[in-house]
């Protein structure tokens, strides 16, 4: 029987995972690497300690599932998506640690490119669909041109990489043999142009980065390259699939056509909309590219949200209102519905479709009824409403309409949440029967590169759970304007 590895790179750790001839999850091992923040809140990671993890994992994978070298047909990766990092061309050594994309230190550099020519933040917008911001790659890369010597002499001979976090690994599993990245990852990086589908010389001029010191993009299922995971395999095996993590759970819910939405549940939220061959552009929103499968270039509209399951953790470390996550969901189940009753979590401002920073959080609508478990229930409530607020806005921009949202992540397993969120945003709500849906998008890719899976028989299976809308629409239709008040709220404070 063939399997596939599929490594996932995230912001907290690196995961092996091992997919069978079906699609199906055999095993899975991670290790955390560190999180290196300083005084002022910059935020780094070790890249040599997470290729370090990448290779342990991989053999404590096949240790513990006992499968042999021998059954690897092939290897996929997928990446936590802005984080970047610089690297010698001819060695491989970053010139300094992996810039995490939670790291706003770009911020200056940013505001120089607006200062100096107020149209600059429209056309990078207008040609990589993404708002001018410290968050994406290019000014974390700038920073570490302008604030390292040994990037800049590299540069000027020709010697530097400037890259995501999956091209460094690409170049490492292929033994220096590789230096590339896919178009997901390329389009995160403020770079690329996702017009021309080629890096954009005059916005690297912008951010004073060298075109030649960026990687070669590549469609997302092409052959990277080949590995033995370090000696960890008898022989190597071909790099097949590279995916961002959002478009890689994108790709593994089955959101293949455009119209089709994925909502991603964990601390924050990702909601992708695909929008097939065409790009959209949508105020509030960003623009990206999906994927390249071989000659198919499929476009996505994203809204990613600061505090959903992090406003949970709130309920309960810092307000102690719960015990642990899981409680939400009977507590909520039990409270009184309180007309008006409203809480906004604006912790660092608000994310999409808003882009905020000063807003500020709010619980209105309280009366003599409110209590503990009312509150709860707002919190959960306003999880749904911030998924809603971005869908809804994707309809409304594409004129796609939308029979089911796809969702994934832990707070999925609250089918209070489920149900509220089914009535709010009008739609089926389909719960992924796999929960490793980030690291399964590749691996899918690779395996249908490499001809041991058919896509649409591996990404159709059952979902673990389906909700659908019971509340009337004249009902949601209130719920919802009250909501879009204790916005205004929020940013009107």
């Amino acid at each position: 029987m063939p399997y596939i590895i599929s490594i996932d790179q995230s912001t907290s750790c690196t995961k092996a995972l091992l997919f069978d001839s079906s699609g199906n999850l055999a095993g899975r091992t991670d290790l955390p690497h560190r999180q290196l923040v300083d005084g002022r809140g910059w935020v780094e990671h070790d890249p040599e300690e997470i290729y370090g993890n990448l290779i342990k994992s991989v053999r404590m994978l096949l240790e513990k599932t006992g499968i042999s070298g021998s059954e690897i047909a092939g290897a996929a990766l997928s990446n936590q998506r802005e984080t970047s990092v610089a690297w010698h061309r001819g060695t491989g050594k970053p010139v300094y640690n992996a810039i995490v994309w939670q790291c706003g230190r770009g911020a200056a550099i940013c505001s120089r490119i607006k200062q100096s020519n107020p149209g600059n933040a429209e056309f990078i917008k207008s040609r990589t669909g993404l708002n001018l911001s410290p968050y994406f790659s290019a000014a974390k890369l700038a920073w570490i041109l302008e604030n390292v010597p040994e990037a800049k002499r590299l540069a000027l001979q020709g010697n530097l990489v400037c890259s995501t976090m999956d091209s460094w690994l690409v170049y490492r599993l292929t033994k220096g043999h590789a230096v590339k990245t896919d178009y997901s990852n390329a389009s995160r990086t403020q770079l690329f142009n996702i017009y021309a589908l080629k890096w954009d010389d005059d916005i690297c001029g912008m951010f004073g980065i060298p075109p030649a010191a960026l990687p070669e993009v590549c469609p997302s299922d092409s052959l990277f390259g080949s590995t033995d995971f370090d000696g960890v395999l008898d022989n190597p095996v071909p790099l097949h699939g590279v995916l961002g993590d959002s478009q890689g759970a994108l790709f593994a819910q089955g959101c293949l056509t455009g119209g089709m939405v994925k909502a991603t549940y964990g601390t924050g939220s990702s909601v992708m909309m695909n929008t097939g061959n065409n790009p959209v552009a949508c105020k509030g929103l960003v623009t990206s590219l999906a994927w390249g499968m071989g000659k198919d270039i499929s476009y996505v509209l994203e809204g990613n949200i600061n505090y959903t399951g992090a406003t949970i953790e709130w309920l309960k470390n810092d307000l102690q209102l719960i015990g642990s996550a899981a409680e939400t969901e009977p507590i909520s189940q039990r409270a009184a519905a309180v007309p008006g009753l409203y809480l906004v979590p604006a912790f660092s401002g608000l994310g999409a479709p808003y882009w905020n920073e000063n807003a500020r959080t709010v619980i209105c609508g309280i009366d003599r009824t409110t209590g503990k478990a009312e509150i709860v229930r707002a919190a959960e409530e306003s999880i749904a409403y911030q998924i809603a607020d971005i869908v809804l806005l994707m309809k409304e921009q594409t004129g796609f309409s939308l029979s089911t949202l796809r969702v994934d992540g832990g707070p999925t397993r609250d089918a209070f949440l489920m149900q509220f969120q089914a009535d709010i945003v009008r739609a089926g709500v389909r719960v992924a029967a796999v929960e490793e849906l980030s690291g399964m998008g590749p691996a899918v890719a690779a395996g249908s590169a490499l001809g041991v899976y058919d896509t649409d028989s591996i990404l159709n299976k059952p979902p673990k759970k389906e909700f659908a809308p019971k509340m009337t629409e004249q009902q949601r239709i209130k719920l919802y304007a009250g909501w879009k008040r204790a916005v205004n709220f929020a940013l009107t404070y």
